[in-house]
């Protein structure tokens, strides 16, 4: 009996034993479940936090190019603005202004007085719009003197490029000579107006104004400017194709800045 008894007690001793350990093996189980739970949750909030990271510096570089985008976009139209109102630099690429202008010198050119669409004065340098030449003397009309633009682009994208990006426009440099009503006559290789011969300080003494097209005799046109260039006998002016409208003046010349040795104001 009591050796039964005993082997009662071990068996009893050894179940409890048993089920202790299953206990606490469950326990590590758990443990180790909720630990790998934790780390999963813990992986996971570091993936969500790394992908708002990479979301705000994505959102920030966004950001940054947008206002890059924006300021340049701003400048270009500041920029065409400027030119297209207030004023530009050019280049001289002919010589119908020697010796006042050679070729390649650099200049400044106001577009003040065309903004507010006020007539130069005479003696100013100025640039307008080329004409269409005459190539029929039948076609002339000096009862209104005015040149001819026959080559207007079309559509708004055109002029836009024509007219404000100035992308293959031909404009021509020269001086003002007669104003709005006043008689202009070319005659001796001088030019009078009024009947008066002008004097032209401006010009070598030794220089002849020839009569190299069919407007020579005429009255200028209201809201128009005769023009030439200073080297009278190798310009294309409006001795040629006739007096320059207001609405085709661009500019006036105030300032040279290249070459430096004749930096200043053109007279």
């Amino acid at each position: 009996m009591d050796d039964e008894k005993k082997k009662n007690d071990k068996s009893a001793e050894k179940q409890n034993a048993n089920s202790e350990e299953a206990r606490n093996t469950n326990n590590i189980d758990n443990q180790n479940s909720d630990k790998q739970q934790e780390n999963e949750s813990i992986d996971k909030n570091k993936t969500q936090d790394n992908a708002k990271k990479s979301a705000i510096v994505l959102s920030a570089r966004a950001k940054d190019i947008i206002e890059w985008i924006y300021c340049i976009v701003i400048a270009i139209v500041l920029a065409i603005l400027i030119k297209y109102y207030i004023g530009t630099p050019t280049v001289v690429k002919m010589s119908s202004m020697y010796p006042t202008l050679e070729q390649s010198d650099r200049l400044i050119l106001s577009r003040i007085n065309k903004t507010l669409k006020k007539l130069p004065n005479r003696g100013d340098i100025i640039t307008f719009e080329e004409p269409t030449k005459n190539t029929d003397l039948s076609e002339i009309d000096m009862e209104n003197p005015v040149a001819k633009y026959e080559n207007e682009p079309q559509g708004w994208w055109n002029k836009f490029v024509y007219y404000v990006l100035e992308i293959n426009k031909t404009s021509y440099i020269k001086r003002v000579i007669g104003l709005p009503g006043e008689h202009v006559e070319i005659k001796d290789d001088k030019v009078y107006i009024n009947g008066e011969e002008l004097k032209e300080d401006y010009l070598n003494p030794s220089v002849k104004t020839p009569a190299t097209g069919p407007y020579y005799d005429f009255v200028v046109p209201e809201n128009c400017v005769f023009a030439m260039g200073d080297n009278r006998e190798n310009s294309t002016d409006c001795r040629e194709f006739g007096c320059v409208p207001l609405e085709k003046i661009e500019s006036k010349v105030v300032l040279r800045f290249f070459p430096f040795n004749k930096f200043g104001k053109v007279k």
